[in-house]
């Protein structure tokens, strides 16, 4: 009987599926947020003229994010990049980690097991490959950090990987900065 219940919980270790209080559910719904948030920056580079979509609207920080991200990302506001915007603390879209991109192409995402109440979920797609520039054909990395709250899975924080230096710089760690005027 006891191998038994170790080989169940090997098997929900391995899926991502938790039994422990607080745990994530299974692995399309740990993808969902994220889901949402890339359907709508695929959007914003594609080439059809539609509207730029806000991750950060007041709709999507209510169900998309954590409360700390929230709380974070509020705090940050009170520093909009742009004057005359009034609304962002960022003056590039914090998902391509630019200002500028391409339609995106070769979009894929993958979530890990969860470990200590987190699931990474990471995406990867090329975002210059309309572009004639030698890294044209080079993939970006976005790693997003998902919990659950209130029974369903939020982003806690975004994670991109620094080209230049080779490091993770998380959106949480970036706001807070901002906050501080930094």
């Amino acid at each position: 009987m006891k191998t038994i219940a170790v080989v169940i919980a090997s098997l929900m270790a391995f899926s991502g599926i938790s039994h422990a209080a607080g745990g994530i559910g299974d692995a399309a719904d740990i993808t969902a947020p994220v889901k949402e948030i890339m359907e709508a920056t695929r959007s914003n580079w594609a080439d059809n003229n539609s509207d730029w979509t806000d991750i950060f609207d007041a709709s999507r920080l209510e169900h998309l994010y954590s409360r700390d991200f929230v709380a974070r990302y509020q705090a940050a506001a009170q520093f909009p990049a742009i004057d005359d915007d009034g609304i962002s603390p960022f003056d590039y879209d914090v998902i391509v980690n630019g200002q500028d991109a391409c339609p995106l192409e070769d979009l894929t995402m993958a979530a890990a097991p969860v470990i200590d109440g987190v699931a990474e979920v990471t995406v990867r797609f090329r975002k210059s490959a309309c572009s004639d520039a030698p890294d044209a054909k080079d993939y970006t990395t976005v790693r997003f950090e998902v919990v659950e709250e209130g029974g369903k899975p939020v982003i806690d924080d975004i994670v991109t990987e620094n080209i230049e230096t080779q490091a993770r710089d998380s959106l949480k760690t970036t706001m807070a900065l901002i906050a501080k005027g930094q």
